[in-house]
């Protein structure tokens, strides 16, 4: 009887399963409820969609000239006057009075030679002049006085008072006279000239700035042999290198396939690899008449509107050569993007930013073109980093990928 009891006390298992069933498809529907939820807002994040490999620029300071620049070259500073100044004669240095960075004037004397055996020459040759000249003196003197005496005894032999012999005789005297005057004046511009000489070949120990310039090398010391040949050693041809800073140009290759876009007075903008964020303004001064078969290319020099001290011979330089003048509005520099990262979002102007591995949309007020630059007024600072192209795959919160350069 009483396990008849405890049998009907039993719970049947067949009575437990549709419950069982029920928790099951319940806790199955939460799951999924939730996995679309974070699946929705993965996607929402852009978590889901693939990442667009987009091009990178970053907000530049730019110069307007670069909107007029037609085409480019480089090259180096250059003295259209420039001279390793030497003497004539060979000579020990014994006095310079110049070094590095001198500035002379035309006829300085900027270094002397010894020069005692020069102006011993000088000094003879003056005394020389000096002896011709009393010589010349002494027979005009004659002269006056064989003048004197032919006229007189002309008078005379004309009267008969004396014999003819007596007048040939005077006649001779005069003649001998004024024959020496004329030898002797010659003598004199000969010891005149021989003096001049020997004051040049003096003065040429007196070596001498040709023109106004500044020095740009010292080749010798006192002490050293100058020769114009410089057939020893230690002889040196030349005492400085000196240049003209007022005739500095820009000498710089243009190929020849370009040289059409380039004539003489075209405005230019020079930039100095030692002064990168200064613009010189320049024109084209000349256009060699010769070619470069080696590399294709043509010479062409580009003069300074403005003397500037910093510029010196030899400096790296860049020339961009331009349409038109540069105005005095586009003198400074102005913030600008590559015109390929401009979109545009309901009539709004915006960029985007890169940030990790997404963009963000950023709205900019845009100014002038400058080529493929534009002008940005308004939006991102300095140095930030944006997506160039391509702009019309990408939302805000888009994944990016940059390649690296």
């Amino acid at each position: 009887m009483a396990d008849l009891e405890l049998e009907k006390l039993r719970i049947e298992k067949r009575a437990r399963q549709p419950r069982t069933k029920n928790r099951k498809r319940l806790m199955w529907t939460a799951l999924t409820v939730v996995l679309a939820g974070a699946l929705g807002a993965l996607f929402r994040a852009g978590l889901l969609t693939p990442a667009v490999e987009v091009q990178s620029a970053v907000v530049q300071d730019v110069y307007p000239s670069q909107g007029l620049t037609l085409l480019n070259a480089s090259g180096y500073v250059v003295a259209d006057r420039k001279s390793a100044v030497a003497s004539k004669v060979t000579g020990r240095l014994i006095y310079l009075g110049v070094e590095e960075g001198s500035r002379v004037k035309e006829g300085q004397v900027i270094a002397r030679l010894e020069n005692r055996d020069a102006a011993a020459a000088r000094d003879r040759a003056l005394q020389n002049v000096a002896v011709a000249r009393h010589n010349l003196e002494q027979a005009r003197a004659e002269l006056d006085n064989a003048v004197l005496d032919y006229d007189r005894k002309q008078a005379l032999v004309a009267k008969g008072t004396i014999a003819r012999s007596a007048f040939d005789t005077a006649e001779a005297r005069y003649r001998t006279a004024k024959a020496s005057v004329e030898a002797l004046a010659a003598a004199l511009r000969a010891a005149q000239a021989a003096w001049e000489e020997a004051s040049a070949l003096f003065d040429y120990s007196n070596i001498r700035a040709p023109f106004d310039a500044v020095v740009l090398t010292k080749n010798a010391d006192i002490g050293d042999i100058v020769t114009p040949l410089a057939a020893t050693a230690e002889a040196k041809a030349a005492v400085v290198t000196i240049a003209d800073m007022d005739s500095l140009r820009v000498e710089v290759d243009v190929s020849e396939s370009n040289i059409a876009q380039v004539r003489v007075g075209q405005p230019c903008e020079i930039r100095l690899d030692a002064f990168s964020e200064t613009r010189f303004p320049g024109r084209v001064h000349m256009i060699l008449p010769t070619a470069d078969r080696s590399k294709a290319s043509i010479t062409v020099k580009v003069a300074f509107l403005d003397r500037d001290p910093r510029v010196l011979p030899e400096m790296s330089a860049k020339v961009a050569f331009l349409s038109r003048p540069v105005g005095a509005d586009e003198q400074v520099p102005v913030r600008a993007i590559p015109a390929s990262a401009v979109g545009m979002r309901e009539g709004q102007a915006v960029v985007f930013l890169i940030q990790g591995d997404q963009v963000r949309e950023a709205p900019v007020q845009l100014g002038r073109r400058l080529a493929e630059m534009v002008e940005l007024r308004e939006g991102p600072a300095i140095g930030s980093l944006i997506a160039a192209a391509p702009v019309e795959k990408l939302t805000d919160g888009s994944r990016v990928a940059v390649p690296k350069q």
